[in-house]
């Protein structure tokens, strides 16, 4: 299902595990070539995972871990890209990523970001030729690349993984959530053979990770069960009519003074407002009105399963109106 060179995979507990098993599998692969590196370079308003590693490479200023600065390693962070999936591309936007790739490559172990969507740190939707520059210029200086699809993996953005909006294979790939469909914990980290061969052919001989509940007999059994289902099913019609149903349903909402912006890709819709939500008050109205919706910070979002009905997406929506219409 994944992309044809990414043959080998390593499965793991958790999305944030899977986040970290890619940045020890970069490092591992620069001291296997004798060159050890220590740095990543990422990109504002990004979100990783909850573990040690993965929160160095998360935003530290427009994140939940603000209050971990100074335990975590410091790596380099781009700005995020401004254009949206659905603006004209402008060259600029991948200047200071360039900048900053250029002057520390010797450095750097591996570029990590979200591909297309960034989730947590603000639910932004970019341009896939920002994402297809960042591949070039891994190539052109020599980095491995991280693309984290935990989110996005699996069909949520209307492909079946978000790199293939760029037409790019990254060296690694995070995967999650969907893996099981949410009912067990586990994930998995894929790379090429080239990686994996380095890694091996390195002083350790293996790579140096070994999780107690990696690939367990219940999870892997969720697993082939959830991929099983979305491969029988036409998840690309299920998510094209979401996409189509937000983009009529969602724009009205733009009319109420305390949103800023609206915006969706595939089964993905959010609203985004000028202030913080009262996380507490919307919730309780969310849940008199038959549903659960988890938001935070500025953000309303809904992320449905594939087989939501559109009177069931309308009535999501609705509620997201309403709530903001009483408690904003």
């Amino acid at each position: 299902m994944t992309p044809q060179a990414l043959e080998k995979v390593f499965l793991c507990d958790s999305g944030s595990i899977s986040v970290e098993v890619a940045l020890k599998m970069a490092l591992q692969y620069w001291h296997a070539v004798g060159s050890p590196r220590a740095k990543f370079l990422t990109l504002r308003h990004g979100y990783h995972g909850d573990s040690f590693a993965a929160m160095s490479v998360t935003d530290p200023d427009n994140s939940m871990h603000k209050l971990y600065k100074g335990f975590l390693p410091e790596h380099i962070f781009a700005d995020s890209p401004e254009c949206g999936f659905f603006d004209e591309w402008v060259e600029e936007d991948i200047s200071d990523f360039a900048s900053k790739l250029g002057d520390n490559a010797d450095q750097i172990a591996a570029v990590i970001l979200e591909p297309i969507v960034q989730g947590a740190g603000g639910m932004r939707l970019y341009h896939p030729t920002f994402l297809k520059r960042v591949r070039e210029l891994c190539d052109e200086f020599g980095v491995l690349l991280i693309c984290d699809e935990i989110a996005t993996g699996f069909g949520r953005t209307g492909k079946l993984f978000a790199c293939e909006h760029a037409g790019i294979t990254p060296d690694i790939l995070c995967l999650g959530k969907a893996l099981t469909g949410g009912y067990m914990t586990m994930a998995a980290t894929l790379t090429t053979e080239h990686v994996a061969n380095t890694v091996c052919g390195g002083e350790a001989g293996c790579f140096m990770h070994g999780p107690t509940f990696m690939g367990n007999p219940l999870a892997s059994a969720v697993a082939n069960a959830s991929l099983s289902l979305l491969q029988q099913t036409p998840w690309q019609e299920k998510v094209a009519a979401i996409e189509a149903n937000f983009a009529e349903i969602l724009p009205p909402l733009k009319q109420l003074d305390c949103v800023k912006s609206v915006r969706w890709l595939g089964a993905i819709g959010v609203v985004e407002t000028h202030t913080p939500v009262d996380v507490e008050k919307i919730q309780r109205h969310f849940v008199e009105r038959g549903v659960w919706i988890r938001p935070f910070g500025k953000l309303v979002y809904v992320m449905p399963p594939y087989d939501i009905s559109t009177a069931q997406l309308k009535q999501l929506v609705e509620a997201i109106e309403s709530g903001l219409k009483s408690v904003m």
